[in-house]
């Protein structure tokens, strides 16, 4: 009878841990120049780090492909644009070419990964930052050369600029197309309840078990987050914030948030972030943060509805709040 007991109960046991969801599983990386987790929740260990790690090499695919100032695709690419060549790119640059020149017009040009040497005249193009201002008439050759994404030329598999002033840096386009590619990546490795962290630009899948994926926003001056969020299945977060690649001269922060007017960094924000939702939710909500933090807050709640972002928060530079209506019904 003792022995049937035991059994029992051993049975109970194996019954409760097979109705038991699987761990958490989270795998974390160093790509894009930042810090990436994958966090997978509801699937069997090995199956999530399998696809963990395909997402990763993924990663570090794009990273190689797309890197502005190291031999890559895209830095090739800026070679035979500043000597009025014509190059051959793959299909797969051909459509971000594309989709950057249509997200860079939508936000008439505050958006512009055409401006790359600006950026490298600024010292961004290195792993750290030079701590250096460059000089006012070489930031006024680059402001009149006015380098666009609408001077790029994309036709079948080639790309050509009648402007040798365009050299591409799809920084800002990057980590968000990355989210995207991480989603489809980890759907057909059968996983459905994912989050994916690249540097505070993050994707939801699904749900962390009873509940939705819970992030925090950075505070940009300050340890902690700022407020918290729950994602819902596809919606992503970008941050555009000057906290992350900058340098400091003469007592005044310098970010690599380069506003293409007047060649210089953005001053007027410390930080923006935007919940985006639907088809290239990665994407978008990494590209549209760039035009709403380098326009400032005088115009954020405007520019927000011309871009189709209902919910941001943002902090100004002298440290107030701008949360949409939207965004302030979901914060916590």
């Amino acid at each position: 009878m003792r022995a049937a007991r035991h059994g029992l109960w051993l049975m109970l046991l194996w019954a409760i841990a097979a109705c038991s969801p699987p761990p958490l599983t989270q795998q974390q990386a160093y790509v894009f120049g930042t810090l990436v987790e994958i966090s997978v929740f509801g699937a069997p260990e090995t199956q999530a780090r399998q696809a963990a790690a395909a997402v990763l090499a993924r990663f570090d695919e794009l990273h190689r492909t797309l890197h502005a100032w190291q031999p890559s695709e895209v830095s090739r690419l800026n070679t035979a644009l500043s000597r009025g060549q014509r190059a051959p790119v793959t299909p797969e640059l051909t459509a971000m070419l594309r989709d950057a020149q249509t997200l860079s017009i939508q936000s008439s040009d505050l958006f512009n990964p055409a401006i790359g040497g600006l950026i490298a005249l600024w010292g961004f193009h290195a792993d750290a930052p030079q701590a250096r201002v460059p000089d006012a008439a070489a930031i006024a050759r680059w402001v009149k050369a006015s380098p666009r994404m609408r001077d790029l030329h994309v036709e079948s598999s080639e790309v050509w600029s009648d402007n040798p002033a365009v050299q591409l840096d799809l920084g800002g386009y990057a980590k968000g197309y990355a989210l995207d590619e991480a989603v489809r990546l980890l759907k057909a490795h059968g996983i459905h309840n994912a989050l994916v962290n690249i540097g505070g630009n993050v994707i939801a899948l699904g749900r962390h078990g009873d509940r939705p994926w819970r992030v925090g926003i950075q505070h940009p001056r300050q340890p902690g987050t700022l407020a918290t969020l729950d994602l819902r299945d596809g919606e992503a977060i970008g941050t555009s914030g000057d906290y992350q690649r900058y340098f400091e001269a003469d007592g005044h922060r310098y970010s690599h948030l380069i506003d293409p007017r007047s060649g210089k960094p953005a001053a007027g924000m410390q930080s923006v972030t935007v919940l985006v939702t639907g088809e290239h939710a990665g994407t978008r909500s990494d590209a549209l943060s760039k035009p709403l933090f380098i326009d400032g807050p005088s115009r954020l709640a405007e520019q927000a509805a011309r871009l189709g972002v209902a919910d941001y928060l943002a902090v100004d530079a002298a440290g107030r709040i701008h949360v949409s209506p939207a965004m302030q019904a979901r914060l916590r």
